[in-house]
């Protein structure tokens, strides 16, 4: 059985409140905790966007869960010398229990300083020598770099925890896939496609972690719920590049007003029914996913919790288990 996280949502939340779910989804049987990493949310309804390190920080003091950043992109916005530093402290304020995950990033959180929006290869190319230059830091010492996208003059990051902060690498087509088995130590997708896990898997990663995950949104009632859902969270159905490459929350409440209720409710498990629920970490299962978060949208925090306790928690060793033979 794989270990079952919560998704702490950021775009939705404010930093105090990130810090209460945190504590909640300890209590309540998850084994993890993903953490997103935006300077915008995707629309103006989700309304937060606190600076996730030092969110971070809170949450070292209320809860004892791993944290995984799912996901920074380590390439524009903040440079990687930095995120090495930022990283290293939040590993030692979670006495290891922290994950840098990292990706290739949006244009909604990356324009913001006024440069260019690279296209993929370059991005990439970008990626991965973030990675290295985070991992020359991360080893200590004195570090100087120069390189094709980043140059590093005698840098030292001083507090550094015991080990080395591992690095998973998100990936939602075959080149990014491809590049997360061959530099991360892990990784981090949204969709349940077992290609892409396997595409990590045979570039290299080999039997390290995967992790899913997915939007879910509690209600009593199934309308509610998908009503729910697609006003806060409809950009989840946007096509193609549309995610990477729009550059403020104003063009993806344009681009959303095309996405239907039916098109959210369709992916993503909505009410009361636990059916729904179990099927989806089902599917993520039978992707090959070592790891699962789930995010809950909408304010019925509370409720969601005492729901997933008493109608999935008892039946997922059970029923899930039992349906991978």
């Amino acid at each position: 059985m794989a270990s079952i996280g919560y998704f702490l949502s950021s775009e939705e939340f404010g930093p105090r409140e990130l810090a209460r779910q945190a504590r909640l989804a300890e209590q309540h049987g998850f084994e993890r905790l993903w953490i997103s990493d935006h300077y915008h949310p995707w629309n103006a309804q989700q309304g937060h966007s606190p600076f996730v390190w030092s969110v971070i920080g809170a949450l070292s003091e209320v809860t004892s869960l791993p944290i995984t950043t799912a996901v920074t992109c380590p390439t524009v916005r903040i440079h990687p010398a930095v995120l090495a530093q930022a990283t290293a402290t939040a590993a030692v304020q979670c006495q290891g229990r922290f994950v840098f995950g990292v990706g290739s990033g949006e244009a909604l959180n990356e324009h913001i300083l006024g440069g260019p929006w690279p296209n993929t290869d370059i991005r990439l190319s970008m990626l991965e020598e973030a990675v290295e230059v985070i991992r020359a830091l991360h080893r200590g010492g004195v570090v100087s770099y120069e390189g094709r996208h980043y140059t590093v003059n005698q840098a030292q990051v001083y507090t550094l925890p015991e080990q080395p902060v591992p690095i998973y690498v998100s990936g939602f087509g075959p080149k990014a896939a491809e590049l997360a088995g061959r530099i991360g130590d892990g990784f981090i997708c949204v969709k349940p496609e077992a290609d892409l896990v396997r595409a990590f898997r045979q570039s290299g990663g080999g039997d390290r972690p995967a992790q899913g995950g997915f939007k879910v949104c509690y209600a009593p009632d199934r309308d509610r719920a998908i009503t729910t859902a697609h006003r806060l969270w409809a950009n989840q159905q946007l096509p193609g590049e549309l995610a990477q490459v729009l550059p403020t929350p104003q063009h993806f409440e344009q681009a959303s007003s095309l996405v239907t209720p039916e098109m959210i409710a369709s992916v993503t498990p909505c009410g009361p029914d636990p059916e729904l629920y179990l099927r989806s970490l089902q599917e993520y299962l039978d992707a090959g996913y070592d790891e699962i978060y789930v995010q809950q949208i909408g304010p019925e925090q509370d409720e969601f919790f005492r729901f997933w306790e008493e109608q999935i928690r008892p039946r997922l060793s059970r029923e899930v288990s039992a349906a991978m033979g």
